[in-house]
């Protein structure tokens, strides 16, 4: 039986460092335990191949961006399409998981009929196929805490839910900036909550270049970044992860504590003027730099 779905659109494996990383997602995935089925959507060179190497399945016809990039939207259509579990979980491709993950996702389900988890990653710095021997999870949690850095709360590589819980996704486009905050967003505003689980799940970002991307450059600047802007309805809906109305601590679903930083970020939603410009704009903007002072970035 199925307990939880993991699925992903990982790039072309060409590239040898992203071929390493993404192999070592993978196997972290494949790795979690019983129960586990992984899916690794898109047509990508390379795909097939990794999938038949480490027993995953692949599915290549997934509804794409017109630069061949897969949409969000039918990714998340797609996964429950393709499985019966109750529980899914999308992660980038260069992200590591580690087992405790779905014995949290289950416990809070067992708080929350409908939710979704997500929550900050760790950074690290990754060249080498990792060992997925017996004893990985806890190799790789100490590498992570000696030599990881915990990344600043944006949005987010991961998100845990319960099927049904997405709908009316518009065709935001995967890999690229903001797909991930609209989906902040618009969990926020359900009768359900936006559970930020940083405390409870560690998750491990392989960090990487932008080889693949146009001009090797970061994806702030692409076009498909402010097509995903404009459909999520524009900057004041491209949430993060300290606009979450709920947070996970050993277990319980819990209001998030008090911080300077989250009163920042609720300053910023409130003079905010739905355009860059004016007195307004200005003053949004000394407020989101004195709070990314604070966050690291």
């Amino acid at each position: 039986m199925t307990v939880m779905t993991i699925f992903s659109a990982p790039k072309p494996f060409t590239d040898p460092h992203i071929d390493i990383i993404q192999r070592n997602a993978v196997q972290s995935w494949a790795g979690l335990g019983d129960g586990i089925e992984v899916l690794l959507m898109g047509d990508e060179e390379g795909m097939a191949e990794v999938a038949v190497e480490y027993g995953v399945r692949h599915l290549p016809d997934v509804a794409c961006s017109p630069s061949g990039v897969p949409l969000i939207n039918a990714m998340f259509s797609l996964a429950e399409e393709a499985s019966a579990s109750p529980l899914f979980t999308f992660v980038n491709a260069d992200v590591l998981l580690f087992p405790e993950i779905v014995e949290i996702a289950y416990q809070v389900k067992a708080q929350e009929k409908a939710f979704v988890l997500l929550g900050q990653r760790w950074d690290l710095d990754v060249n080498h196929l990792l060992d997925f021997s017996e004893g990985w999870p806890e190799r790789l949690r100490q590498e992570t805490v000696r030599r990881g850095k915990l990344h600043p709360p944006g949005g987010s590589d991961y998100f845990v839910y319960p099927r049904g819980v997405w709908k009316d996704t518009p065709d935001l486009v995967v890999g690229r900036a903001g797909w991930d905050n609209w989906m902040i967003f618009y969990a926020v505003h359900q009768p359900w909550p936006a559970i930020d689980a940083t405390k409870d799940i560690m998750i491990v970002h392989q960090s990487h270049g932008y080889a693949h991307l146009p001009d090797s450059q970061p994806h702030y600047g692409h076009e498909e970044t402010f097509v995903n802007m404009a459909l999520g309805g524009g900057w004041g809906n491209m949430y993060m992860l300290l606009d979450t109305n709920m947070e996970l601590n050993q277990g319980r679903i819990q209001r998030p504590r008090p911080r300077f930083i989250r009163f920042l970020r609720q300053l910023e939603h409130f003079i905010f003027p739905g355009e860059k410009q004016g007195w307004r704009w200005a003053l949004t903007r000394i407020v989101r730099k004195t709070r990314r002072r604070i966050t690291g970035g």
